[in-house]
């Protein structure tokens, strides 16, 4: 009987055990719709993204694009037309002969309509206006988003050359512990005098420096980063992931210089200001052209009903816009100008970046031909030795402070070569180098 009760209480345990367990699974995940929190890591495409969506700055910018198609709107209006009224000679009083009787006979009414037709293309011209002004501020905003780029970019290089550092000279921290550790020991056995102790843990002190250095520079980076990136888009805990190392591009001049020419907004906004610049003139010369004004009037006077039409032109004997129109063709003549400095800065800037990168790049060959591996062997050797005291303190720490210059020098290095191909892209206008 104990047996069988035994068997039969097993499946109901069963079925508890699984019910418990479906409930800590629906208990541990998260609820649907939302997503389980964790750390934010963003790439620098990542970045950049956001930076457009959520710059502030640049999106106070393409506000001017939407007030530059309102004013386009403005521009295709035709005028309005005007309505005139006029009763006069109205009664103070109620006369003898009747109030509506003196309506009719003596009182007067005028009623008016009046058009105003404009000549020359006028509205045409200056819809076209609005719509090259219109042009140019996109492509301005365009340039904007291009200098944006450039900004997260090296932003975006300084935290990793900040977490870099922070890397580096905790390993360098640690490892010089473990230095000042054995110093220590080797002082209290009577291998080293106290002063030379002394001077290996004095040493120590510029080592926690540069990690708190470090840490500071790796906030003060991330915060500078979230400001461009949109300072709500981004939680303040969030960090950057990529590689920060030497990555080698070939390119050639020529095809960066092609590829500017047909890529800078500022250019193109140069060359839609030319475009702006003509259909100005052209609006000038449209406004010199004289209106003509239509009208129709009906009159109601002293018991008799009239009708009259008019037509109302200026005679353009003195002003026919003449100061505007010459106005706008120099302006031409300055936007000409304009495009062609715009084009000269263009191929400037490439050249520019391009020598600068092939610097850098020669700066960060040096480095890795064999400077780093010299350092870091320089280093082991002259550790090992004064462990075993087979070298003096001097030259030890001496070798500490060279190795700890070349590995800060390489990330720099490693930095500024970054840097400058974020200014080659910017330079041609686009992300993809041919």
């Amino acid at each position: 009987m104990e047996i069988s009760s035994r068997r039969r209480r097993g499946p109901l345990r069963v079925k508890t055990s699984g019910l418990l367990l479906a409930a800590g699974i629906l208990v541990s995940r998260p609820t649907f719709g939302q997503s389980p929190q964790g750390p934010v890591n963003i790439t620098l495409d990542e970045a950049i993204q956001k930076a457009i969506l959520h710059n502030h700055t640049l999106l106070a910018a393409r506000t001017a694009i939407q007030q530059n198609v309102a004013q386009e709107v403005s521009a295709n209006l035709r005028p309005n037309p005007q309505v005139n009224a006029f009763w006069g000679y109205l009664p103070l009083y109620h006369p003898e002969e009747g109030f509506l009787t003196y309506l009719h006979d003596s009182t007067e009414i005028d009623l008016g309509l009046s058009y105003l037709i404009e000549r020359g293309h006028k509205r045409q011209s200056r819809l076209q206006a609005a719509r090259d002004a219109t042009a140019v501020t996109r492509s301005q905003v365009d340039d904007n988003e291009r200098t944006l780029a450039f900004q997260v970019a090296s932003l975006f290089i300084n935290v990793q050359l900040a977490q870099s550092t922070l890397d580096v000279t905790q390993q360098n921290l640690k490892s010089f512990q473990n230095t000042v550790n054995i110093s220590e020991t080797r002082y209290q056995a009577g291998g080293i005098s106290e002063n030379d102790y002394l001077k290996v843990k004095l040493q120590l002190l510029q080592f926690q420096t540069d990690v708190q250095q470090a840490q500071l520079a790796r906030v003060q980076a991330l915060s500078d980063l979230r400001q461009q990136l949109g300072y709500e888009s981004v939680p303040a805990d969030y960090a950057v992931r990529g590689v920060f190392d030497y990555r080698p591009v070939l390119v050639t001049l020529p095809e960066l210089e092609a590829a500017a020419l047909q890529n800078r907004a500022d250019l193109r906004a140069a060359l839609r200001g030319i475009d702006a610049a003509n259909s100005q003139h052209g609006l000038a010369k449209a406004n010199g052209k004289q209106d003509v004004t239509f009208g129709g009037n009906y009159s109601h006077s002293s018991g008799s009903n009239t009708a009259s039409l008019s037509v109302s032109v200026p005679l353009a004997i003195f002003d026919r816009n003449q100061g505007e129109i010459a106005r706008t063709r120099v302006a031409i003549e300055q936007a000409q100008e304009q495009e062609k400095a715009a084009r000269g800065q263009v191929l400037t800037d490439v050249r520019d970046a391009y020598e600068g990168l092939q610097t850098d790049d020669r700066v960060v060959q040096l480095y890795r031909s064999g400077y780093l591996e010299t350092a870091q062997r320089n280093r082991d050797i002259s550790e090992y030795a004064y462990q075993r005291g087979a070298t003096s303190l001097l030259d030890f720490l001496d070798t500490e402070r060279s190795y700890r210059a070349t590995q800060l020098g390489y990330r720099q290095a490693v930095a500024n070569y970054l840097t400058a191909l974020e200014q080659l892209r910017q330079a041609v206008g686009s992300r993809s180098l041919p």
